[in-house]
């Protein structure tokens, strides 16, 4: 892997980022104590992630095709430079992120609730921080605690180094089970043979027929997202008061049983059980706040995948979205259920290229060039488009374990765009699903309290099937 230049997608999320609104993914992996001091913990993270050879390369511009960028290998990387070590330390305030540094020292008191605590607020501060342009664009801290206790990790990377399946693919190799069975021998590219710089007449009209096909799809594409669009994208007040740079992380874990539960009885997706949650969690932490519902119900942008279930997870960004609007009007929460799987079915039906949801297919037909001057018109655009992102992460299936302390969570990340509020992330992984939400931190200050709104919903839909003489889907008043 010498070089290798950035998809159209990959470019637009590199060129979107500015320093108050940084466009990386994160996850934070809480595990259990194990046999392993801090110290072996550091040095296993740093030398499996040194292992990965994705996490080596950098991100260079290039000549050719004009205004694109190239991933190549930084010849000078030092794993050091982007793995660290935070201590926990209640006697000590937690520093701002620019001036977050390793407190010396053992930690006091405060048990795994008081470390949970503070790895939660900590990691929402370290989110804020862009990621240093121009080494390897990811970064991981290791966040401990007492002697013995439980320990964090959190994972940063570009979105444009990976979509949220290529980015766990990344990730995941720093876990015994996963670098264990990685294989010994490094993989060799197949040959590719020589071609002459001057195309031949045939090669010419090919291209030619290619571009026009693809500016057609473009065309088409992009009608679909402007019809999509609002230009007058009045929302919930929480969810459109204006970018301040900060963040703010909140967590929750819900039962996957119990979603499955639901869904048995009510149809539909295990996924749409989710979405239906979110949508509920927001109606109630709204009304908690005095807040009026907003007259329209806001969109939340679902993003799907384009990679072919079973595949190997190739480099770059492969995903479009669906639109949804969230059904926060109706005050029945099996009502807000059925309302979301009929939206979901309908998305489905029409496929990934409909709607402003396809911004991401139409990103991909876009020049080189079109990416980097259309960045500033483009970052102001997400407000038209959508309220909230609310994504779903998979996860391996098996257990997994850092130095033989086993995973207990891992909570996901996404990032927020200019005039976004908050995003959902979801990823089921040993019997729970667990969300995190990324939230502005003086627009929704309280994202904890949405976290347990959204624990709330799920319980509400729970007894609410458990009686199956209740049809689905019919309203009552609150």
């Amino acid at each position: 892997m010498s070089s290798e230049l950035l998809a159209p997608l990959d470019l637009a999320f590199w060129h979107l980022e500015t320093a108050d609104h940084p466009m990386h993914l994160g996850a934070l992996a809480r595990f259990d104590p194990g046999p392993g001091d801090p110290g072996d913990v550091l040095a296993l993270l740093a030398e499996r992630a040194a292992a990965i050879p994705r996490l080596r390369m950098r991100v260079r511009d290039v000549l050719l095709p004009v205004g694109g960028a190239a991933w190549s290998v930084d010849t000078s990387f030092d794993v050091h430079r982007h793995v660290r070590h935070l201590r926990h330390d209640l006697h000590a305030p937690v520093d701002p992120p620019a001036r977050a540094a390793p407190h010396e020292g053992p930690a006091d008191g405060g048990g795994d609730d008081g470390f949970t605590a503070w790895a939660t607020r900590l990691a929402g501060e370290l989110m804020e921080r862009p990621l240093e342009r121009g080494l390897p664009p990811w970064e991981m801290y290791l966040l401990t605690g007492e002697p013995g206790g439980p320990f964090a990790v959190l994972v940063k990377l570009h979105h444009a180094l990976a979509d949220g399946m290529r980015a766990v693919a990344i990730g995941a190799g720093i876990f015994d089970e996963i670098a264990g069975a990685r294989p010994a021998r490094r993989h060799r590219p197949h040959p590719v043979p020589p071609r002459s710089w001057l195309p031949g007449p045939l090669n010419v009209a090919d291209a030619a027929r290619g571009r026009i096909e693809e500016l057609g799809r473009a065309l088409g594409v992009g009608a679909s997202v402007v019809r999509a669009s609002r230009l007058d994208p009045r929302g919930a007040p929480s969810l459109t008061a204006g970018s301040s740079g900060t963040r703010r992380l909140a967590t929750v874990d819900l039962d996957l049983e119990e979603v499955r539960r639901v869904r048995r009885v009510t149809g539909g997706t295990a996924n749409d059980v989710l979405l239906a949650v979110v949508a509920g969690g927001l109606r109630q932490w709204m009304l908690d706040r005095g807040e009026p519902l907003p007259a329209d119900d806001p969109r939340a942008l679902v993003p799907v995948s384009r990679r072919r279930p079973g595949g190997a997870p190739g480099p770059g960004n492969t995903f479009s979205a669906y639109l949804l609007d969230l059904p926060l009007s109706d005050p029945d929460p099996l009502g807000r259920l059925g309302a979301v799987r009929r939206r979901m079915d309908r998305n489905k039906a029409a496929g990934p290229g409909r709607g402003a949801g396809a911004v991401a297919l139409l990103a991909d037909q876009l020049p080189p060039l079109a990416h980097r001057f259309g960045a500033p018109l483009a970052q102001g655009a997400a407000r038209m488009l959508f309220d909230v992102l609310v994504t779903n992460v998979p996860l391996p299936r098996s257990r997994l374990s850092l130095g033989g302390s086993p995973l207990r969570a891992l909570h996901p990340m996404a990032p927020l765009a200019r005039g976004q509020a908050l995003a959902v992330a979801m990823s089921p992984y040993d019997g729970r699903v667990h969300v995190g939400l990324v939230a502005d931190g003086k627009a929704v200050p309280d994202a904890d309290r949405l976290a347990a709104a959204m624990a709330g919903e799920l319980a509400d839909l729970v007894k609410l099937t458990d009686h199956p003489d209740r049809p689905a889907g019919t309203g009552h008043p609150d």
